[in-house]
Formats: C-alpha cells, sequence, structure tokens
C-alpha cells in the first residue's frame, strides 16, 4: 500500500488517520447522544402509567441497542451512553477538540472521568478552561493532560475533589480477566487499610512453608489466594519432606462454592483432549477438567430432556432442563451480552400462559433461553410496537429485532464448543420419502376415517328407526286406550294387557332420548344348554 512513500509521507498518513479515528469517535458519540435523548422522550411518555417495575428508562434503552449495534459487553455500552452524554452536556467543547482530531478518544475519555463531580452551573467554567489549556499545547503527555484537569476542578469548584474522595468507597470491585494458558487476573479495588491486610496475610500465609519448598515467594502468595478460595486458613508444603510439619492440610470451612465445569465424558475418562469450559472463565484444556473431577467433583449427565406432561404444564423448569438451557447457552443470549447463564433468568420466548397452561408458551427447552435480569426486563416490558422482539429456533438460536428493525441472531455457544450438544440442537434431518409407503398410509388412514363414519352412519340409521318406531307404538297404545274408553267406558279387566289403563303418552320424544342397548346376537354354533 505504501510502497514507495518516503517516511515524511508515512508520518503524514499516521497523523492523519489519528485525526480521523478521533472524529470517527466525536460522531458516533453524537449520534448515541442524539439516540438518548429521543428514547428518554419515548420512555418519559410511558412514565405517568407504570406502575413502577415495568419502566425501561431510556437510557437503558439506548445501552440495548448500542450494545446491540456494537456486539459488545452491557457494561461497556453504558459507559460509552454516559460518556456521550457527559460530551453533549457537560463538555461541548472538550467534544469540539475531539472531532477536530486534537485530541484522542483515550483522552477524551480521562477528561470525563476527572470532572465527574462537578456541579452543574461550574461545569462550563471548567469546560471552557480545559479546552483552552489543550489549544495552548502543541504536544503533552497523559500526565501532564490529568494534572490540568485535576488542578482546574481543584480550582472552580474544591468540593469536586472532596467528593470524589468520599464516594471513591462505592467503587470498590473485583474483576477477572481471562488469560491464555488457562490462567487469570484478578483486579482488586478496595479500602487502603483493607488492601494492606489481605497483602499481609498473602504473605504470612506464603512464609508458613519450610525453607525447603520450591516455590519463589509470589508463587507461594498466588497459592495462597487459592487456599483461601478453598476456605483454608494455611498454605500446604510442597517440600518434598514426607514429616515436615507444614504438609499437613488443614481442613476447609464448613462452607461449600460451587462452580460448574461442562466437559464431554471422553475428556473425563482420558479418552480425549477436547477442552471443557469453565463457567466464570472460559476454555480450559483437558489437564484441568480432569484435576477438577478428581478432586471431588459432583458429576451429572447433561442430555436434552424430554417433554414430560407435568413439567411442561408448570411455569418452573424441572433441574434437568434448566441444567440443558444453560449448558446450551453459557451466556445471556441478548447480542453482545457475556453474563453467565448460571446467573442469569430462564425466559419463555413464548410467554407461558398462567391461566390457561395448554394454550401455549410450554416450559420446554426449545422455549427456554438464558437472559440477564437487565434483557429478561428488556423483552419482557419494553416489547410489541416500538419495543424489542423475540423468537426462538429450534436449534437454540435466538432472534432479537430491535426497535429500528434489525435483526440480531444470537447462536447458543455451547452447541459451538461441544459437539453433542450441537448434534441435540441440530434440526432433525427428514426421512427418505417412500412413495408406495406414503400411499398405502394414505389407503390406511382413509379407510380408517370410513370405517369411523360407518359406524357412526349406523348407529345415527339405528337411533332413527327406534325413535320412529316408539312413536309408531306410543301412537298405536294411545289409539287403543282411546277406543276403550268409547266403547266400553270403563278400565280394562284384561290381564294381559294392564298397559291400557294408563294415561295416554306423549306422542312426541326429546332429542336425549335413546333406546335399549341391542341384545347381543346369538351364536347358532353353541348349543342352547
Amino acid at each position: 500500500m505504501f510502497e514507495g512513500s518516503s517516511p515524511g509521507e508515512l508520518v503524514t498518513v499516521v497523523e492523519d488517520a489519528c485525526r480521523a479515528e478521533a472524529a470517527i469517535h466525536a460522531r458516533r458519540a453524537a449520534a448515541i447522544a442524539a439516540l438518548l435523548w429521543r428514547r428518554t422522550a419515548e420512555a418519559e411518555g410511558h412514565d405517568r402509567d407504570d406502575p413502577g417495575y415495568a419502566l425501561i428508562t431510556g437510557f437503558n434503552r439506548t445501552c440495548a441497542e448500542v450494545g446491540a449495534a456494537m456486539n459488545t459487553a452491557p457494561f461497556s455500552a453504558r459507559r460509552l451512553v454516559a460518556q456521550a452524554e457527559a460530551l453533549d452536556v457537560r463538555l461541548p467543547r472538550v467534544a469540539a477538540l475531539l472531532a477536530e482530531g486534537k485530541i484522542s478518544w483515550s483522552e477524551t475519555a480521562a477528561i470525563i472521568t476527572g470532572t465527574d463531580y462537578v456541579a452543574a452551573e461550574v461545569m462550563p467554567a471548567v469546560d471552557a478552561a480545559v479546552a483552552e489549556k489543550i489549544t495552548g499545547w502543541d504536544c503533552w503527555s497523559r500526565r501532564r493532560l490529568l494534572n490540568a484537569v485535576a488542578a482546574t476542578v481543584n480550582a472552580l469548584d474544591p468540593e469536586a475533589a472532596k467528593e470524589r474522595r468520599k464516594t471513591a468507597d462505592t467503587d470498590r470491585r473485583v474483576r477477572l480477566t481471562t488469560q491464555p494458558n488457562g490462567m487469570a487476573r484478578l483486579d482488586a479495588q478496595l479500602g487502603a487499610p483493607a488492601a494492606v491486610l489481605f497483602d499481609r496475610r498473602l504473605t504470612e500465609m506464603a512464609r508458613g512453608v519450610c525453607g525447603e519448598d520450591p516455590r519463589t515467594l509470589d508463587q507461594r502468595r498466588a497459592d495462597a489466594m487459592a487456599a483461601l478460595g478453598e476456605g483454608r486458613s494455611t498454605l500446604v508444603c510442597g517440600c518434598p519432606n514426607a514429616e515436615c510439619p507444614a504438609r499437613v492440610e488443614a481442613s476447609a470451612a464448613s462452607g461449600r462454592v460451587v462452580i460448574n465445569v461442562i466437559a464431554s465424558a471422553e475428556t473425563l475418562t482420558g479418552r480425549s483432549e477436547d477442552p471443557g469450559y469453565l463457567d466464570g472463565y472460559g476454555v480450559i484444556d483437558a489437564v484441568q477438567v480432569r484435576a477438577l473431577a478428581e478432586a471431588g467433583a459432583v458429576l451429572r449427565p447433561t442430555a436434552k430432556p424430554g417433554a414430560e406432561a407435568d413439567e411442561v404444564l408448570r411455569h418452573q423448569p424441572g433441574a434437568a432442563v434448566a441444567r440443558w438451557v444453560r449448558c446450551r447457552s453459557l451466556t445471556c443470549s441478548f447480542p453482545g451480552c457475556n453474563r453467565s447463564a448460571w446467573r442469569a433468568d430462564l425466559d419463555h420466548t413464548v410467554p407461558f400462559d398462567h391461566r390457561h397452561p395448554f394454550g401455549g408458551g410450554w416450559t420446554l427447552a426449545g422455549n427456554l433461553d438464558a437472559k440477564c435480569r437487565e434483557h429478561h426486563r428488556l423483552k419482557t416490558f419494553h416489547t410489541g410496537a416500538g419495543g424489542w422482539q423475540n423468537t426462538q429456533r429450534h436449534d437454540g438460536t435466538v432472534e432479537w429485532i430491535s426497535p429500528t428493525g434489525r435483526v440480531y441472531r444470537s447462536t447458543p455457544d455451547g452447541a459451538e464448543l461441544f459437539a453433542d450438544i450441537a448434534v441435540a440442537c441440530a434440526t432433525p434431518a427428514p426421512l427418505p420419502r417412500n412413495r408406495q409407503a406414503e400411499k398405502a398410509r394414505r389407503t390406511r388412514l382413509a379407510r380408517e376415517g370410513l370405517a369411523v363414519k360407518r359406524a357412526a352412519n349406523t348407529e345415527t340409521q339405528r337411533l332413527n328407526e327406534a325413535r320412529a318406531q316408539e312413536i309408531d307404538l306410543r301412537q298405536w297404545r294411545n289409539e287403543v286406550r282411546r277406543r276403550l274408553h268409547l266403547l266400553k267406558g270403563a278400565p280394562s279387566t284384561s290381564p294381559f294387557c294392564s298397559w291400557v289403563n294408563d294415561p295416554p303418552e306423549d306422542e312426541t320424544i326429546t332429542a336425549d332420548w335413546r333406546p335399549p342397548p341391542p341384545e347381543p346376537t346369538p351364536d347358532h354354533d353353541q348349543p342352547p344348554f
């Protein structure tokens, strides 16, 4: 691409690319801010009649659309929307410098963070002062920029710096970051006393082993963290001396921590080296899977469950169905969301009908999907026209349709990692056609249908004939009673016709009248005794 270009020309391309990148970030932030104001106006129209739990704010609506469009995690989407709002409302002059390519996006984000707690009435002066300083610089370091922002905030709004120190305690967190080769990094932000206490506790445990332990101090401190996670208060020595007092393993605490690991049966037995999946981390190798299994893990087979009548018509899924859906999904199905399926809700894609369970929305694996609470609420309360629509395919693929009509297809992560899950999620292959068998089946079904209709017609004909005979018999008996009254004028004394003295019978028959059942046909081949 740059063959024949001089070094000066190449540096010019780098400068132009940096300015263009900054301008693209500014354009994206402006678009996000404009979308935020529109969604906020829409949400305010629904706020009046909202019961309090179903409101999806304009900020949350914007975060969902931005996260899906950028295929990013909810945390990153919320941060982008908040930064875009800050540039649009609080830092318009800094936003103009970003659009001109004067500063980068990372520097802009640092300015936004440094001015978080500045009062709204002071913010225009802070924005102007910071922008003026940056405009007067030809070059600067990141530390110089942070110092300039902090000095400006302290000079114009000293209370903001104090408020930042007061609220720093709310930023406490521990975050796990996946590393290659089966390792991970834990980042903790704690109060100073707690951090120092924890650091000294790790060092104390690391130094509690004998001098023959082959591990370095850093390795022993890392193993001490693992021991604390398992509920043990001491670190087991790794020396080869069997009589070392530090080799006695301390008993773990009574509380039990559950972690979920998915692996194939071949990996557990050693017949395969296919990797497994550790919830909260990601893919781990087969050696780690077998080490966890040998440590006393509870093994539960996972297979696609069938449809049990008592579970299908119940809103809460059974343990087998829930385990299968979570293993199939692994994460929330919303585009870009990486929250664990084991800490998510199991949502009915077609809503469960609590009044009439037979009406639809059954509790089946093909109608359940893992959604984190944020996106579960989004799908439930921000749906219909102008909201999000959600459908699920046979293989577990979930289609999300955004309010603007964009379609996002989220395929199940478990089916991509494990062949057994993929086979169970696959659409059943159609059976090969056998036209002769199909014709024979159609003929058999037609004959069975004709036989049913013939039996129904025969029964209807028998009923009609019996009704006509019953009416004729009643009319004849009434006529006999009438003639007896005209000719004799007194009741009959004959023992053979006692019914003639009964009152006249009704010569009409009701619709529910039925004749007595037919007598069984006698078998003339059998003797009469």
